[in-house]
């Protein structure tokens, strides 16, 4: 009797060590992981003189281009496979929105595997997919139909990635514009370039949002020249709250000193538009770098991208890089911080009285 009670509990204990070790190797084996380190403000030239052309869907070349297959018809991922043992730490992901790219770097694998292995499932916001070696692995590059946030989870070999608008995924978005870059150097003066002014107020202006609940894009934030096309596009695909283009003021008669700001006049907007921008910007900037208010003036025809942008959209001119004693202060880095800051001041009180 006390053996048979012996035996039973032996293959009762094996019975549940094997169940163990089943679940155990399931989870192992499908475990999912999301990836949220995607660069989302990375950038890439982009110039009207030497912008790719636009890849075509029905007529993509035969040379690096991923081959995609049908998936199930219901999912919203794109599925992307992996070499086996490829980890998140294998993977960068970088969103260069303003060239409507997705790029994800592999390293360790092999060109050779996108070769004999296709893309899957959705790619409505996909026209075209091209891979190439790295010095590490292999870069796959996705052409988008649009602006897209993207989220991605890695689950076992596959890494899938969604694509959303950005009013899906953030409720306050600003499009920041540091204008000119790259061969554009926009005003130069007193031994200072516009375009670098620009970026820097920019790039002070990104350290105070990146604090804050507030989505910012930026065309740019290196020495670079997105097209004007491109800059109205950022703003109105991602139907962004507002537009703001940093900018510098010059004039012929060098004794005129300043801040101006510039306003699209083209669109009426009902409640807050872009002459209540504006003048929040000139009042916030004007009080935060202590200057003298030129006031509120209309885009001219000349001012591209100020006048087809469709959301609130202004140009801060905060001094005239012409005038000696104002070129001063506007190569001084605390001076730029000043200008961020009444900028960041403007964003943050549009936003508590008019959202």
């Amino acid at each position: 009797m006390q053996r048979n009670i012996m035996k039973g509990m032996a293959w009762f204990c094996g019975i549940l060590c094997a169940s163990s070790m089943s679940v155990i190797l399931y989870l192992s084996m499908n475990k999912t992981i999301v990836i949220s380190e995607v660069a989302q403000d990375e950038m890439v030239e982009n110039t009207q003189d030497n912008a790719p052309p636009e890849p075509d869907r029905e007529q993509e070349p035969k040379e690096n281009v991923l081959t995609f297959v049908l998936g199930k018809s219901d999912t919203s991922y794109l599925r992307v496979p992996l070499p086996e043992k490829c980890g998140a730490e294998d993977i960068v992901i970088e969103n260069h929105y303003m060239d409507q790219e997705l790029c994800v770097v592999i390293n360790e694998a092999k060109e050779k595997f996108y070769v004999d292995h296709a893309i899957s499932g959705n790619r409505d916001m996909v026209r075209q997919g091209l891979y190439e070696a790295t010095q590490d692995g292999v870069r796959l590059t996705f052409h988008l139909t649009g602006i897209y946030e993207c989220h991605t989870i890695l689950e076992g070999n596959d890494l899938y990635i969604s694509f959303l608008s950005p009013r899906e995924v953030y409720d306050r978005i600003v499009v920041i514009d540091p204008a000119w870059g790259g061969k554009n150097a926009g005003v130069s003066a007193n031994g200072l370039m516009e375009k670098d002014i620009n970026l820097n107020v920019a790039k002070k202006l990104k350290e105070k949002l990146d604090k804050t609940d507030i989505k910012a894009y930026y065309t740019r934030m290196d020495d670079v020249y997105p097209d004007e096309e491109g800059r109205v596009k950022l703003a109105n695909e991602t139907r962004a709250d507002m537009y703001i283009r940093i900018q510098t003021d010059f004039n012929d008669d060098n004794s005129i000193y300043g801040t101006t700001t510039l306003y699209n006049g083209d669109y009426f907007i009902p409640g807050f538009g872009s002459v209540e921008l504006a003048d929040a910007l000139e009042r916030e900037v004007v009080t935060s770098i202590k200057g003298k208010a030129l006031g509120l003036s209309a885009a001219s025809v000349n001012d591209y991208a100020l006048r087809n942008v469709t959301v609130p959209a202004a140009a801060v001119k905060s001094g005239c890089i012409t005038n000696k004693q104002e070129a001063i202060l506007l190569g001084r880095e605390d001076y730029q911080e000043k200008i961020a800051e009444g900028i960041y001041q403007a964003i943050l009180k549009i936003y508590e009285e008019n959202f």
